[in-house]
């Protein structure tokens, strides 16, 4: 039994993600399928990554992991499989998966070429029913890589933001705003650990956004804070409110961490 897991902006009104799970099961019936996330932005290249970096880990090995986030559907650019140490995945090549593989060894990448393995006739429309579902089956189910198309040596990546340590602060992005309105930077705790034991604060250019604290809970209802989130990156947050709503901020906005109490 193989474990699908599916990543999607196709949300749950249509019937766009049970035809995916009908087709997966129809060639490979004993597998399982778990939804990561169906409610991405339309489009969102940058969500979709986030979303398989944030979960895909905790999946068992040999899990294949089918991100369909793909606003070229119909064109030009390629449907890939890729082998690393723990994992396979499907996807466009657009940059989807871009920020998971770069904490994988990638043994081979190859393109979905085979019609075989398709489901016909294949949609310009619809490649996640009958390009990326029937692949992930067949791979569930023991068809070797190499079988369903050419060797390609990469992948499109997206670029990670970048992460500035400087003397007296840290600077990151915001990179993702979770249905809570929490609002999770790219800085992880290797990122922070200049600071030592110090408290610090987290601001957007010279403003005050909130303290770092340990846990949503550390501060009365309604008052800010950052806390590192489960995805290992801090977030800042609103004790029983939104973050995103109270400050209006954005996927992309750069803010900084800084200590209370200057280096001796």
């Amino acid at each position: 039994m193989k474990i699908i897991t599916l990543t999607t902006d196709f949300g749950s009104r249509d019937w766009f993600v049970g035809a995916m799970k009908g087709v997966i099961l129809e060639i490979h019936p004993g597998a399982t399928i778990v939804d990561l996330t169906h409610e991405l932005e339309p489009g969102d290249l940058r969500g979709a990554a986030f979303a398989l970096l944030a979960s895909y880990r905790f999946f068992p090995k040999e899990t294949v992991h089918v991100v369909v986030v793909d606003p070229g559907v119909g064109g030009p650019r390629p449907a890939l499989a890729v082998e690393t140490s723990h994992y396979l995945f499907v996807a466009p090549d657009n940059g989807v998966l871009s920020f998971a593989l770069a904490s994988e060894r990638i043994k081979a990448v190859h393109r979905l070429e085979n019609a075989k393995f398709f489901r016909q006739p294949v949609s310009r429309t619809f490649h996640g029913r009958d390009v990326f579902a029937p692949v992930a089956a067949h791979l569930a189910g023991g068809v070797p890589l190499r079988r369903f198309g050419s060797k390609q040596e990469s992948c499109i990546r997206l670029d990670w933001p970048s992460v500035k340590v400087l003397a007296d602060r840290v600077e990151g992005e915001i990179v993702h705003i979770d249905r809570f309105g929490n609002l999770i930077t790219n800085l992880d705790a290797a990122s922070l650990r200049g600071f030592g034991d110090r408290p610090c604060e987290v601001f957007r250019g010279r403003n005050r956004l909130c303290p770092i604290a340990p846990f949503y809970g550390a501060v009365p209802v309604g008052r800010p804070l950052a806390v590192m989130g489960s995805t290992g990156f801090l977030e800042i947050a609103v004790n029983g409110a939104s973050a995103a709503r109270r400050f209006g901020l954005r996927v992309g906005d750069r803010l900084s961490v800084r200590s209370w109490v200057k280096s001796p």
